[in-house]
């Protein structure tokens, strides 16, 4: 498994230096494939053009698509896929399928190279926590997550002070604002209804804080009754009150992503659950002034596990190097690019998301969004939390919970039998033999 592995890349083998710690071949063309989603192309076109500074004989194909699989699965099929895939969206290749088939190289050889212009340092001594935890399977390196992300429940702080309304730190506070809310004429909730897991993400994240880390590790090693373990049980009902209440903005079960991010942001609803890539595939149509801003979950009770700030943070956006890549040397040194400072600060730059880079945001001028991220972040501390199971099982969260989320969001399914769908679909990929089981640790 690797570039090992690949019959292709030796052609575009180079000599191996410190300057050249891949042996790239200085005009060795390099094919990059970008997910044309929240984060647009410019970012990488930037990229490219920094590769090309260091290497000029090499010619670049760029491309952006939002549909990855459909685009990129037939020639990762016939042996002849790109250099690089940012393998993101809701199209996205199955990576853990990807590992299981041999298919990725192993990027250990990019942790342990020196960055392009950090002195002293190896590139793995440059990142946050946690990114190379959730792109390793099995102890090996795969997947280089470029952003940091943090989820959250997102509003506007104008919105809030003009109405004299608080965020709320616990969830008896949040049920008491959200019917203030509505009875000012505004919908308190909104949410992706064509994508609905992302509700699932407060609702996980909700009672991790409430039973604790292990709530996440059951979950993504995939244990008997993970789904329905006490914890789970009072964060379901919890969040089964918005629903019950009518609290949600009608008609949002039929809006995608982008539709229920703009009625929130038009002031059609308070509150929105999504990640921190929001403010920069909101920018075009976010009004002047509204300042939005990420929150954690509101606590439960007296008895959670974790502190209100902590908040969900992790590595996302995904990139990786197939194994049979024609240029598997130019794939990696694409990543060692991405990730020198330089690099880092022009994609915080350019789409308004953390880099990977440790210290990459410092003195940056950051919008309302990401500053708030940055104090999320920081007030969350050594409380920082993730999952990873969509990473391991990614039909689990894209069909299987994103079905059993539909269906109680809009009403249709109890707490109890929310819990028991997801439970179900979690045991099906569980006895399901042809899929590679990763475990956590």
């Amino acid at each position: 498994m690797g570039s090992d592995d690949s019959g292709d890349s030796t052609a575009a083998a180079g000599e191996k230096s410190e300057q050249n710690p891949f042996g790239v071949k200085e005009d060795a063309p390099l094919e990059v494939v970008i997910f044309n989603g929240g984060y647009g192309e410019d970012y990488a076109k930037a990229h490219e053009a920094m590769y090309n500074e260091k290497w000029p004989k090499a010619k670049i194909t760029h491309s952006a698509t939002q549909e990855i699989s459909k685009t990129l699965q037939p020639r990762f099929v016939d042996g002849s896929p790109p250099d690089v895939v940012n393998n993101s969206g809701a199209g996205q290749i199955d990576q853990g399928g990807l590992v299981s088939q041999g298919a990725l190289t192993d990027l250990t050889a990019l942790l342990d190279a020196p960055s392009l212009d950090v002195p002293g340092k190896k590139v793995r001594d440059t990142l946050l926590p946690g990114v190379v935890d959730v792109g390793s399977y099995d102890g090996k390196f795969y997947v280089l997550n470029i952003s940091y992300t943090t989820y959250g429940i997102w509003y506007s702080t104008k919105l809030f002070a003009d109405k004299g309304w608080t965020y709320p730190k616990t969830w008896d506070e949040h049920i008491a604002l959200c019917r203030t809310i509505k009875a000012a004429g505004t919908a308190p909730w909104t949410y992706a209804g064509k994508h609905p897991r992302y509700m699932s993400w407060p609702v996980i994240a909700t009672a991790i804080k409430f039973g604790g880390l292990d709530v996440a590790k059951n979950i993504d090693n995939l244990e008997p009754n993970a789904w329905k373990s006490d914890a789970m049980k009072a964060s379901a009902d919890a969040w089964y009150q918005i629903v019950k209440d009518g609290f949600i903005l009608p008609g949002t079960p039929g809006l995608d992503h982008v539709q229920s991010q703009t009625a929130w942001c038009q002031g059609k609803a308070a509150f929105i659950s999504c990640g921190s890539w929001l403010e920069n595939e909101q920018k075009a149509v976010t009004p002047a002034g509204f300042n939005m801003a990420v929150a954690p979950t509101p606590s439960l009770g007296a008895s959670d596990k974790l502190p209100f700030e902590a908040v969900r943070g992790t590595a996302s956006e995904p990139f990786i190097v197939p194994a049979k890549a024609k240029n598997v040397p130019g794939g990696l040194e694409y990543f060692r690019t991405m990730l020198s400072m330089k690099g880092a600060k022009d994609f915080t730059g350019k789409v308004s998301a953390l880099s990977v880079v440790a210290g990459s945001a410092d003195g940056a001028t950051l919008g309302p969004g990401l500053t708030s991220v940055v104090k999320a972040l920081e007030a969350s501390g050594t409380n920082g939390f993730n999952w990873v199971y969509q990473n391991y099982y990614r039909k689990l969260e894209r069909e299987l919970v994103d079905a059993a989320c539909g269906e109680f969001f809009s009403g249709r399914t109890t707490p109890a039998e929310f819990l028991e769908q997801c439970q179900k679909g979690a045991d099906s990929i569980a006895k399901d033999t042809s899929i590679k089981k990763y475990k956590r640790a």
